[in-house]
């Protein structure tokens, strides 16, 4: 389930990256004030604008690119009880949610997955694999189901996208200045003022990619924050305890049957610095978490 967000995520980075690229390529990312430093006003803006602009091209492709990388397929015309299943049972959450109906795709894979993703409450995707249905009692998979509307009902991708526009701008902010910084250092009396040099250029790409790793980790503590609020929409939308008994069936999954894939992105627990990175919280505090708030004990 944290899929939709490393996607989101690498989709970003990248979008940053080598729009970064292109406009310094082009001369438009030279803020310079003349004098060796940047202009920090026009730099402000500048980065506030393509900050924003990067993170909600990756918000507008996500459903896009969820689809074509693990090749989901959308129930157009549901044929087997299976299909039918899945959309009578997203439907009736997406309307007790008060949202609109969800596209809802299939995808081969035996890691047991789900994820939702799109621009906005009312144009947005749940998929899930087939290794979720063959691992899962369909009251788990209703309660996996449930977390992922919640996500949509809740806003979730788009106040990521907002953050991570933040987040943005203050990664091309600094890389900017930074750069400057480098450039300044390597440039001899003979080098001529003006312009954008490569070393300017070379140094601006790599911080844009570095400085937008180490702000995946505030949008990642942010994700895994918002899991608790999931949790408790799936608990609303089928049960506390189909929920928890969800979260309890992926914890006996591990490490064993999830891939590393799934692993490295938050639903495993994980005690080290990785940890850092992880979109989802461990799931032993998940399950604590829905039974202390409902009261009840999951055998």
């Amino acid at each position: 389930m944290g899929k939709r967000i490393f996607l989101f995520l690498l989709t970003n980075v990248l979008v940053i990256a080598v729009a970064m690229l292109i406009l310094n390529l082009l001369g438009v990312g030279n803020l310079r004030d003349g004098q060796g430093g940047m202009n920090l006003g026009s730099l402000a803006i500048f980065a506030l604008v393509w900050g924003f602009v990067g993170s909600f091209i990756s918000l507008a492709m996500s459903k896009w690119m969820a689809k074509k990388s693990v090749g989901a397929v959308v129930i157009e015309h549901p044929s087997t009880p299976t299909e039918r299943w899945l959309i009578e049972t997203v439907k009736r959450q997406a309307q007790k949610a008060d949202i609109g109906m969800p596209e809802v795709a299939m995808y081969e894979s035996p890691e047991p997955n789900a994820f939702a993703t799109g621009m906005s409450k009312n144009n947005a995707l749940v998929a899930v694999s087939t290794g979720l249905l063959e691992n899962m009692t369909q009251d788990e998979v209703e309660a996996v189901l449930g977390h992922e509307v919640a996500h949509i009902a809740n806003g979730d991708m788009v106040t990521m996208a907002l953050l991570q526009g933040v987040m943005n701008a203050f990664v091309i902010f600094f890389a900017k200045i930074i750069a400057n910084v480098v450039d300044q250092f390597f440039k001899s009396d003979e080098d001529e003022e003006g312009g954008t040099s490569w070393v300017f250029i070379i140094a601006d790409l790599v911080l844009n990619i570095v400085l937008g790793i180490l702000a995946s980790m505030v949008t990642a503590w942010f994700s895994r924050k918002r899991e608790f609020h999931a949790d408790e929409g799936g608990a609303y939308l089928s049960s506390p305890q189909k929920m928890a008994a969800a979260l309890r069936r992926l914890s006996t999954m591990q490490p064993g049957v999830l891939p590393d894939q799934m692993a490295a992105f938050g639903i495993s627990s994980a005690g080290t610095l990785s940890m850092l990175f992880h979109t989802h919280p461990p799931l032993e505090e998940r399950i604590a978490a829905l039974e202390a708030k409902h009261d009840f004990k999951l055998a």
